[in-house]
């Protein structure tokens, strides 16, 4: 088979799709890219326990089928979207990287640490996202100005940005649109994940090397465990939050997240999971926040 952009040929499409329990139409059509993404978004949990227990996180596609697919783990969003990625690809997506820049309500210009990716089909382009953690995209939104979606409780937007010539992402909470982060246009390649998962994974600065980071969104609810709190957020906007012992956290996270650790990493967790506070606690993806 020949070498695509995502690595789509070595991918187990059986495995990743069983995973994921999908077992409708493979033809690369938007019923069928809305199904995958949905399917994606349920069954692969959000999570930065690899750094937490010294690892590097490796991006080659072997690597991702090994930890997501047959451990059933999750990852974040380099690892996630180009996972998908490359089903989307072997099913004969038309698919492009692109990179963001996290907002989550604030103004400040982050740099572009985001993994997403658009899909074409038929002439307009959608965006299509599975690694942006607890208020994550459940389908895909086509990429145009002003567009809204209702997807299970929550609504979704995007606008593009005039002043800085970006799309902008935006969820609606209950004070209004919240931005969730601003991407461009440009085309991205698996070589520029690389450079940005480095930074990501290692910098003192980023959110995801000094805390545990959990998360699942919902169709009617969302889960983030950041630190040592675990928040579910329901369509009203009410809170439960409680704080997690070290001791809780391997069945936690395969009950309400669907990661399952093996014995040594579950043991290997609950002795690092202490050390980790709960600053800044409050359920983002937070990719690239400084």
């Amino acid at each position: 088979m020949t070498a695509t952009t995502w690595g789509g040929e070595q991918l187990d499409l059986d495995a990743y799709l069983a995973r994921i329990g999908y077992d409708g139409d493979r033809r690369p059509t938007l019923e069928t890219l809305r199904k995958l993404h949905t399917a994606h978004s349920a069954a692969i949990g959000f999570e930065n326990i690899e750094i937490l227990l010294g690892r590097p996180i490796l991006l080659d596609l072997e690597s991702l089928q090994a930890k997501m697919v047959r451990q059933r783990r999750g990852g974040y969003c380099y690892e996630q979207n180009l996972l998908y990625a490359a089903a989307l690809e072997r099913l004969g997506f038309r698919v492009r990287g692109l990179g963001a820049r996290i907002r989550m309500g604030e103004d400040t210009v982050r740099p572009v640490t985001h993994a997403l990716l658009a899909v074409e089909l038929a002439g307009t382009e959608w965006i299509t996202d599975v690694g942006f953690g607890g208020e994550a995209l459940l389908a895909p939104l086509p990429l145009r100005d002003g567009v809204e979606e209702r997807q299970g409780a929550w609504t979704f937007g995007l606008v593009h940005e005039k002043e800085t010539a970006s799309w902008l992402l935006r969820s609606r909470h209950e004070d209004g649109w919240f931005d969730l982060y601003a991407f461009g246009t440009e085309r991205r390649y698996a070589v520029d994940y690389a450079v940005f998962n480095h930074y990501i994974s290692t910098h003192p600065r980023s959110p995801f090397t000094g805390r545990l980071v959990v998360q699942k969104p919902g169709p009617e609810e969302r889960r983030t465990l950041v630190g040592r709190e675990l928040t579910r957020i329901r369509p009203d906007w009410s809170r439960e939050v409680r704080e997690v012992a070290p001791q809780e956290i391997p069945e936690l996270l395969a009950t309400a997240f669907g990661i399952t650790l093996t014995a040594t990493d579950a043991a290997a967790l609950v002795a690092t999971y202490a050390m980790y506070a709960t600053e800044g606690a409050d359920g983002r993806d937070g990719a690239g926040a400084e």
